[in-house]
């Protein structure tokens, strides 16, 4: 029997919550992954056994933790990490990576941070209820993708509501209206020549303070945001439909093909068009 399941999500079009590889195993003695960054959270809940996470706090500095059953930790976006399989406990985990708009708020809510990355439940059956949910997208792999990202929801409900922390962050409702104001209206004009002044003006902040909000919600700029939304959608529409990449380009707010297709190729590595040789769908 294998001792690991290893899968890479494949949809990247969700925005709030988005899944990007999930995964099981049963360790060896001694297993080690690291010293690594991720490019989004990684959380890791521990079924069995022990081990030891080493990661870098907030000030960049290496903190040792011991982690056994029942606890987990999270993996923060561009944090140097290492952890290691106890030898002779080794533990068993499964694992999701994951990003999108509402996780910084949700991760603040369960009390997690750089400085304190370890998962303590307070709520046996609530933790409980978190693992079979991981458990399951780790073993239904070739399910849809909405079906999994409705796993992914409960997930992520479970695991704020077991640490009973409730830390709702100050001025989150003013933070929310601002927030909804301004993806709204990214959603409606991101196809058009929009500036951050241009989505500031909407909220009726100026930009500076709401560049300040805007990241302390969501975890990007609103330029890397708006970026990452118009790419998103130019992934949708090179999937999904036959319009020329000139056409793709105009759609999504860049008068200039050339220009996209670089910014595109800065988030994928590829061109436009060969992204959608090794991902267009057959209609």
């Amino acid at each position: 029997m294998e001792n690991w399941i290893f899968s890479i999500f494949p949809n990247e079009t969700f925005v709030d919550l988005g899944l990007y590889q999930f995964g099981w195993e049963k360790c060896t003695p001694s297993h080690t992954f690291g010293p690594a960054a991720r490019n989004h959270y990684l959380f890791h809940y521990v079924i069995s056994g022990t081990g030891v996470l080493r990661a870098d706090d907030a000030k960049g500095i290496t903190k040792v933790y011991q982690i056994k059953s029942g606890q987990g930790f999270m993996i923060f976006p561009g944090q140097i990490t290492t952890y290691t399989a106890d030898q002779k406990l080794p533990w068993e985990y499964v694992w999701l990576e994951f990003d999108g708009l509402r996780v910084k708020e949700a991760i603040e809510i369960a009390g997690i941070s750089l400085d304190q990355p370890v998962y303590h439940a307070k709520l046996k059956d609530l933790r409980e209820d978190m693992m079979n949910e991981m458990l399951y997208i780790a073993h239904h792999k070739d399910a849809s993708p909405f079906h999994l990202i409705g796993h992914l929801y409960l997930f992520m409900d479970y695991l704020t509501r077991s640490v009973a922390f409730l830390n709702m962050p100050k001025g989150s409702k003013l933070q929310d209206f601002y927030m909804k104001e301004a993806l709204a209206f990214i959603e409606q004009n991101f196809q058009n020549d929009i500036s951050v002044e241009d989505i500031a003006s909407t909220c009726g902040l100026n930009r500076s303070y709401f560049g300040k909000i805007f990241k302390n919600a969501v975890g990007k700029s609103p330029q890397e945001f708006l970026l990452n939304y118009r790419m998103i959608k130019a992934t949708e529409l090179l999937k999904l439909t036959q319009l020329s990449v000139g056409d793709i380009s105009i759609a999504v707010g860049y008068a200039n093909q050339l220009h996209f297709s670089r910014a595109f190729k800065n988030i994928y590595g590829i061109s436009p068009r060969e992204w959608r040789k090794q991902n267009r769908l057959s209609i």
